[in-house]
């Protein structure tokens, strides 16, 4: 089989995707290229009613869970709530002819509104000012572009630098923000920093409590649906076929505290309502973002953090639930879809969205079977925006902060932060920062403050490598890390390394002289035991996947030191690529053919002791 060019951008996905086409005809071309952009008209075909009935119980059950979630996210925002509602109407219909997910559940999420919220009070302190509202729709309207541009160009790989650490941290801190942020309403705090850190949040709640700025009748309203709220989450969890009781739930709370409130009247005295949400059809929105002056570029900056946090956490959600199910989720469809839709949801009046982890986990659990379900959902938001949205003048602020405070305990997992304490001290340190970052500081600086750490790690992963010392299993011909296998045994006069890394200018001095150590190391420890200097360096490459000059520089170097001390460099298990390079810059001509192997135990054979069992 003939290798691929070094240095191709194409994987075996891409020519895969490209071989499809080959031999077809112009026509045939153009309806494979549609069904590539819009999966629906590929699995739409064979759509049956069974799909149906699973796609609409499953579209109504996580439509009531979304409709109370959306005003309240909307808070989160700072933006009225018809904002959020027609986040949750526009962009499904968008993900459901270009998702790639069955399962993920499109809508506004807590974490992303929040970031969105937070960054643009930076910006304009004023949250009722139009240009408040037109540098939400700006940010979102680049935010799908940021998605668009990252599946277009196939750099998905850019959100893996937000890593699984980073983003456990980074939610569970943005949950005790969100928590501290929504005791305002439940409350009934009338007086409340816009700071996100949890110094100003705890010191606003001390001055409410100290100065008796708080409603009791809200305080009850509050609390008794978070109790409901949580107690019904808690059934849920245990009993999985009950989870629609805790889907239901937040639309109940809604429900009867707006009777109780309208019934008696305690919106006069001093319960706060949502008073008023705009019905109707979205209004055009391109008009209103900003294209130029002052605030293109906090858009820009904005709409970025925001689009890339938005996308990492839908891919991780529909990761999840591909893997549950065994299917296959294209990476690069879902960043072109979810920017495509956040664009069209930018010029409609849409503040960015996402997969949200909760809508998806009851979207699955109520028997989704397609992304036909988002369809369901985005029908029933309209129905709401058309008919009912005057219901709502009488919901107290209260329970939305209850249905905020309820779904943010999902961002927690201490399990997960255990699990990797136990597992990547470096990792528990990147979650720990973002963490910090997010309750300490602001959102979007912890992002950057894992991200950094994240790179810290690389760059020392890289530049610092493994350099392991290996030993013979008895009974075998397997050489492995004498410190995993306390069996294994060392060769005389022979002194066997692995290199655990591809050995780049970054590194190359450091393995230099990692190998150096270890030979003056092992000859110490051999003499004082009387046993035989070291003869041969036996170097392990089979973990070496590449080499530049440098590193070739650096092996001639060895080389050179090597015979100084009148040791001589084997070398064992080359990869093609490593082979090829030592062959063009004719070191494998200074080191000998004949000190090149293709495993260790070769090596061995040929220049270790005749007398030991090998």
């Amino acid at each position: 089989m003939k290798m691929k060019p070094f240095g191709t951008l194409m994987s075996m996905a891409d020519n895969y995707s490209l071989r499809k086409y080959k031999g077809k005809t112009k026509t045939r071309k153009f309806c494979l290229f549609l069904q590539s952009l819009f999966p629906i008209l590929d699995w739409g075909r064979h759509y049956t009613f069974t799909n149906f009935r699973g796609d609409f119980i499953s579209g109504l059950t996580t439509a009531a869970l979304c409709i109370p979630q959306d005003i309240a996210y909307a808070k989160l925002a700072n933006l009225d709530p018809h904002h959020a509602l027609y986040a949750s109407f526009v962009t499904p219909l968008v993900y459901a002819a270009m998702g790639s997910s069955r399962d993920i559940a499109i809508g506004p999420a807590a974490v992303v509104t929040l970031l969105l919220g937070a960054m643009i009070s930076k910006e304009i302190r004023d949250h009722k000012s139009h240009e408040y509202l037109r540098l939400a729709f700006t940010a979102t309207f680049f935010a799908g572009i940021t998605q668009l541009t990252l599946g277009l160009l196939r750099l998905g790989f850019l959100i893996d630098f937000l890593s699984h650490a980073a983003i456990v941290g980074f939610m569970s801190g943005a949950a005790i923000i969100i928590t501290l942020q929504q005791l305002k309403g439940l409350l009934g705090i009338p007086h409340f920093t816009k700071k996100t850190d949890i110094i100003s949040g705890i010191g606003s709640v001390k001055t409410a409590i100290l100065h008796h700025e708080w409603n009791l009748e809200t305080i009850i309203i509050g609390t008794s649906c978070l109790v409901f709220l949580l107690l019904t989450k808690y059934i849920g969890k245990k009993r999985k076929k009950l989870f629609w009781v805790a889907a239901i739930a937040p639309l109940t709370c809604v429900i009867v505290s707006t009777i109780c409130v309208y019934i008696t009247r305690a919106d006069e005295r001093g319960v706060l309502t949502v008073r008023y949400i705009k019905g109707g059809l979205n209004s055009a929105s391109a008009n209103e973002i900003f294209f130029r002056g002052k605030y293109l570029v906090p858009g820009f900056r904005i709409g970025a953090v925001a689009g890339i946090v938005a996308l990492t956490e839908a891919v991780s959600i529909g990761r999840t639930f591909a893997a549950m199910k065994h299917y296959t989720l294209d990476g690069n469809k879902e960043m072109v879809a979810m920017g495509t839709m956040n664009v069209v949801g930018s010029l409609t009046s849409c503040i960015v969205a996402t997969g949200s982890f909760s809508r998806s986990a009851v979207n699955n659990m109520a028997g989704c079977e397609t992304a036909a379900s988002n369809i369901v959902m985005s029908i029933v938001i309209l129905l709401v925006l058309t008919l009912i949205t005057p219901v709502f003048k009488y919901t107290p602020s209260a329970v939305l902060s209850a249905i905020i405070i309820a779904a943010a305990t999902n961002l927690v997992n201490i399990n997960a932060v255990i699990m990797i304490w136990k597992i990547d001290k470096f990792d528990f340190m990147v979650c720990m920062g973002a963490f910090f970052g997010v309750i300490f500081i602001n959102v979007e600086y912890s992002l950057l403050i894992a991200v950094s750490i994240s790179v810290v790690k690389i760059v020392l992963r890289v530049t610092r490598p493994k350099v392991v010392v290996l030993g013979k299993i008895p009974g075998t011909s397997i050489y492995r890390n004498i410190e995993q296998y306390p069996k294994a045994f060392q060769i005389t006069a022979m002194l066997i390394l692995r290199v655990d890394s591809a050995i780049y200018f970054t590194n190359c001095n450091f393995i230099k002289d990692r190998i150096l150590r270890w030979l003056h190391y092992e000859n110490e420890e051999r003499a004082e035991c009387d046993l035989a200097e070291i003869e041969y360096l036996v170097v392990d490459m089979s973990a070496v996947s590449d080499i530049d000059s440098s590193g070739i520089r650096s092996l001639e170097g060895l080389y050179h030191s090597l015979e100084e001390r009148q040791v001589q460099l084997v070398l064992a298990n080359l990869g093609k690529i490593v082979m090829e390079r030592l062959q063009t810059s004719k070191l494998t001509d200074l080191i000998g053919t004949n000190k090149i192997f293709l495993s260790v135990a070769g090596a061995v054979i040929t220049y270790g002791p005749k007398r030991e069992e090998l």
